[in-house]
């Protein structure tokens, strides 16, 4: 019965995954018509005026104190899409989905002690090492587009941080108001790169499935999906991401990578597992 019971919940983690990477790989394709800031601008627009047409926000009242996290949560909401879109004007959807990844293992990993916590930092290193522009094998990878999406990384952090502190007693609108405060950051970047190939009705189409692919049903699968699955179950999941950027690099941009490239993202996507799988529980309480 658990089996049965756990295995929808599953089942939606992971086809918003592929949903998240194939509007990552088709934000790419936007790319040549209104440039990497304009497909933020447009993702995030978009996917804000659909939340919160859903969430309705305006119906909540937030403190000062909730004001703040949202703030703060949607200006790291922000710069994370706009650097790591940055990042893809330069360096393969795997390989960039892969060094953001730091970011969410870092925080995972903040404050560990144990040698096993270690030798996944170590892992996680020497997976950089591998993806870094060195060598022969540099293929397509540009030292620019891997600082980029190391900064997009960082931003994730704080998404991570301040996310929890902004869902903290609010609920879906507060997700709703974080996005449409990333999308006022994203939106004049997105105008000065792009100026009126922003309103281009030709473009709505594959902006609408970028938004709704890599924000509104992610978003609305996990919404789902998260009150019946474990966190660590969820983490675990979650450490997929890179392979899966990768395998929707390849069969939609075509974009394929070298075996250092890959053993990089492998190695990434093992320390993440190995520390999500291993983190240190609190201990139960004694009856």
């Amino acid at each position: 019965m658990l089996q049965k019971s756990i295995l929808l919940p599953v089942l939606l983690v992971v086809l918003g995954m592929i949903a998240t990477q194939t509007g990552a790989s088709f934000a790419k394709m936007l790319f040549p018509l209104v440039g990497a800031q304009g497909a933020t601008a447009l993702r995030l627009t978009l996917a804000a005026l659909v939340l919160v047409l859903v969430f309705r926000p305006w119906r909540h009242r937030l403190d000062g104190r909730q004001w703040r996290a949202v703030l703060l949560y949607g200006g790291a909401m922000g710069a994370m899409n706009l650097l790591f879109y940055a990042a893809l004007t330069s360096i393969p959807l795997g390989v960039a989905v892969a060094l953001e990844f730091t970011g969410p293992l870092a925080v995972a990993l903040a404050g560990s002690r144990r040698p096993l916590d270690f030798f996944w930092v170590l892992m996680t290193v020497g997976g950089l090492v591998l993806l870094l522009p060195l060598g022969h094998f540099s293929g397509d990878i540009a030292i620019g587009g891997v600082l980029l999406a190391l900064g997009a990384g960082v931003c994730w952090a704080g998404y991570i941080v301040f996310g929890q502190r902004a869902g903290t007693g609010g609920g879906p609108h507060t997700a709703a108001l974080g996005v449409a405060t990333a999308a006022v950051i994203a939106l004049p970047f997105g105008i000065a790169g792009a100026g009126t190939a922003l309103i281009d009705a030709s473009i709505l189409p594959l902006a609408l499935a970028v938004a709704l692919l890599s924000s509104a049903i992610p978003y609305a699968l996990d919404m789902v999906a998260l009150p019946h699955i474990p966190a660590r179950l969820f983490g675990i999941l979650m450490s997929a991401q890179p392979a899966f950027a990768a395998l929707s690099g390849l069969i939609i941009l075509q974009e394929r990578l070298e075996l250092p490239q890959l053993a990089g993202i492998a190695a990434i996507v093992v320390a993440s597992l190995g520390a999500t799988a291993t983190i240190s529980r609190p201990a139960p309480p004694v009856a």
